[in-house]
């Protein structure tokens, strides 16, 4: 397997696995999953009274990885381009399905009221301008894999692109770009400093596109929590993350809580995700984030084999296949947008 594809495969990987981890800790407080799981170790199955995940076996993800299938589909069917309308439809296809299913692990608010407007008829371009929650954040890493990171405006577009139906906000954009940039700069073969530098500088530019929402900046937010947790405890640093960066689906905390995580972990993919896992909150998407960054930068080859085993066989991942053609967009750019009429992709295979 050449570098690239490792690395790239290491960050759909670690997405997966953040999220399979903090699953049965999502909406726990840190409290309450150190009272019920010490330190989380491994895969672990939900509890019956969580509200989102309740049932589900250990191992299994969640929204987060579905989604980020989705959008990698997207990219690879469009030749490099997503069309926001199938994206829509594609979402709203993938929480009925996850109804019949009888689960409760459905879209965010920011996606949810974002895809009823568009159901109401408000245009794509304007259905997202209030969405500020981390929905595009936690399903940007395809676009990470396609696309180098520079030139920065054409990265922008293809993140603006992931996130306009539902998050076509500034803050929703800087985390997005911040989370896409890091990944990519992982692909590209970067080291974890050069993916937190190039996340900071995205989620900057990013916070200049979409429309203006209230809201801490990301981009300094990022800087912040990395420095307020170097050289702390491992047990003090998580609970200055839950005390003052914040666990919440808001992209103000999330997303500069994943990039702490990885900071007090050094970088590293299983004990990064665990952390994360620890936490409780939204604690499966800021593992998704931290996985896909840090498995950017380590390769499927620095994650756990066993534990992509589970991943694999719980959920039926196959993530090769897709990531193959992603990789196969990066450098060549996308193609000019697809006149074929809008209509929602195969469901994805997890």
């Amino acid at each position: 397997m050449n570098h690239q594809l490792d690395r790239a495969l290491g960050a759909y990987y670690g997405l997966a696995l953040g999220d399979a981890l903090g699953m049965p800790t999502q909406l726990m407080s840190r409290e309450d999953v150190v009272r019920v799981y010490g330190t989380v170790t491994g895969f672990e199955p939900a509890l019956p009274d969580n509200p989102v995940s309740a049932g589900m076996p250990a191992g299994s993800v969640t929204d987060d990885t579905d989604q980020a299938v989705i959008v990698g589909q997207l990219i690879a069917e469009g030749n490099g381009r997503i069309d926001p309308l199938r994206l829509a439809q594609s979402l709203l296809a993938w929480e009925k399905e996850m109804k019949a299913k009888g689960s409760f692990d459905l879209l965010g608010p920011s996606t949810k009221a974002a895809l009823d407007a568009v159901a109401r008829g408000v245009p794509a371009s304007e259905a997202g301008r209030y969405g500020s929650t981390n929905g595009a954040a936690m399903r940007v890493t395809p676009v990470g894999i396609a696309f180098p990171a520079e030139p920065q405006a054409d990265f922008l577009d293809r993140v603006v692109e992931s996130c306009q139906v539902t998050h076509d906000t500034t803050v929703g954009i800087a985390g997005a770009a911040a989370v896409a940039a890091a990944v990519s700069t992982g692909v590209g073969g970067g080291t974890l400093d050069e993916a937190v530098a190039a996340a900071v500088a995205a989620a900057r530019a990013g916070a200049r596109r979409g429309h203006w929402i209230a809201g801490a900046d990301i981009a300094a937010r990022i800087e912040w929590a990395w420095d307020l947790v170097e050289g702390v405890p491992q047990a003090e640093a998580l609970d200055r993350i839950c005390a003052l960066v914040g666990t919440s689906v808001a992209s103000q905390e999330s997303v500069p809580a994943a990039f702490a995580v990885l900071a007090v972990a050094n970088g590293d993919p299983w004990r990064g995700t665990l952390l994360a896992a620890s936490l409780g909150g939204d604690s499966d998407t800021i593992g998704a984030i931290a996985g896909a960054v840090a498995g950017s930068v380590a390769g499927l080859s620095g994650l756990p084999a066993d534990a992509v085993r589970t991943l694999r066989t719980v959920n039926a991942l196959a993530l090769e296949p897709l990531t193959e053609r992603l990789l196969a967009l990066r450098g060549s750019g996308p193609a000019a947008p697809s006149s074929r009429p809008s209509s929602p992709p195969p469901s994805p295979a997890v």
